[in-house]
């Protein structure tokens, strides 16, 4: 009876993996390596692209999906949460999340890169978080769909990021299944 649970906390945790993951790759290899230096520079767009997507995409699954079990384990209210204004705060914190994933992939050096990867990756928690509170406990099982999609971009991304063709192809495979389920 806790399966819906039990998926939601695991779209969480693979999210939050390809997060920590992409973090890890970019101490190691930009961060180390030369901070005088666009990080453009160092790890090539390319690099750069699917590091910030993995964060992106990872942290909105991990707060998302962290909701979506509350909300199913009645640790929060089920029925949707919503404030005046949360599309246009929603709208806001995307846009942002852009400007920031293109402020690291054009410019960023140094420091900033460290903060500008902390920022989005708080600013992509808090879009997960808003995005799925104000959904309904009926609506869950399409959410949980599609957080598991998310989830397997993420991996995607990460895959990506590490050069791995298992991790490049099972999370694509788990994004589209994911994608298909929402859909049906």
């Amino acid at each position: 009876t806790s399966m819906p649970e039990m998926v939601a906390m695991f779209n969480g945790l693979g999210g939050g993996a390809s997060v920590l993951v992409a973090l890890s790759y970019l101490y190691k290899h930009a961060i180390n390596q030369g901070s005088e230096m666009a990080l453009h520079s160092l790890l090539g767009k390319d690099t750069i692209l699917t590091l910030v997507l993995s964060i992106l995409i990872g942290s909105v699954t991990l707060t998302g999906s962290l909701v979506a079990f509350a909300k199913l384990k009645e640790m929060i209210s089920g029925r949707p949460i919503v404030f005046p204004g949360n599309q246009f705060v929603n709208l806001l914190l995307a846009l942002g999340a852009i400007g920031l994933c293109a402020f690291l992939i054009v410019s960023a050096q140094g420091e900033s890169v460290v903060l500008s990867m902390w920022v989005l990756v708080g600013i992509a928690a808090l879009l997960g978080i808003l995005l799925v509170i104000p959904i309904g406990g009926a609506d869950m099982p399409v959410v949980i769909s599609l957080l598991n999609s998310y989830s397997g971009l993420a991996a995607c991304a990460t895959g990506f990021v590490l050069q791995n063709n298992l991790l490049i192809i099972s999370g694509a495979l788990v994004g589209a299944s994911g994608l298909i389920l929402t859909q049906i």
